[in-house]
Parts: structure tokens; C-alpha cells; sequence
């Protein structure tokens, strides 16, 4: 299971960071990832994490979305800089690829221009 929290309401270029809490081990997953589903649109990948810390992110986001992990906390961060009215969505995590039983209930972000 996941928890995430850390989103809100924010102005254009502001910054967010969204956390993801795990009821497992975080360390003994292979892959994580923070997807989105904006209105209207169908949900997406956008950021990437390895046991090993490689990370990978979508165009559109990289250069301002970084995501990382704090295995002591077995949490799962997404620090969103330079945020745009076009992020804004309900932002998820699971694993990579995800589980349809390890779906979350997101935290809302939403950036005014």
C-alpha cells in the first residue's frame, strides 16, 4: 500500500513536494514511479526511480521534477519546480510498471497562471 500527500494549490512557477509513504521495504522494490492523470486525460507515467536510483522522466518534466527515495523512511519523494497551469492533476505512486492493488487515493495539485 502508498500514501501520498504534499500537494495543494499553487501559483505558476511555484514549487510542491509530493511525498509517497510504503508499507513495504522500499529498498526491495525494483522500480517506482509517480504518475498523473490531468482532467480529461488518461493517467501517466512522468517520473522514474530503480533500486539503484536511476532515474528517468518524461519530457515535459524534466529539468523540473526530480524524484528520489529515503529508504530509512521508505518514502518516495517528487520535488516539482517551475510548476505550469498544465501540471496540474492528481499525482499517484506505485511501482513501475504499476499495480492495480497498490493504486493510492493521489494528491490533488493544482497550478493557477
Amino acid at each position: 500500500q502508498v500514501l501520498e500527500s504534499g500537494g495543494g494549490l499553487v501559483q505558476a512557477g511555484g514549487s510542491l513536494r509530493l511525498s509517497c509513504v510504503t508499507s513495504i521495504d522500499i529498498a526491495s522494490i525494483d522500480r517506482m514511479g509517480w504518475y498523473r492523470r490531468a482532467p480529461g486525460l488518461q493517467r501517466e507515467a512522468i517520473a522514474v526511480i530503480s533500486r539503484s536510483d536511476v532515474t528517468n522522466y518524461i519530457d515535459s518534466v524534466k529539468g523540473r521534477f526530480t524524484i528520489s527515495k529515503d529508504k530509512a523512511k521508505n518514502t518516495m519523494y517528487l520535488e516539482m519546480n517551475n510548476l505550469k497551469p498544465e501540471d496540474t492533476a492528481v499525482y499517484y505512486c506505485n511501482y513501475s510498471p504499476p499495480s492495480h492493488e497498490s493504486w493510492g487515493q493521489g494528491t490533488q495539485v493544482t497550478v493557477s497562471s
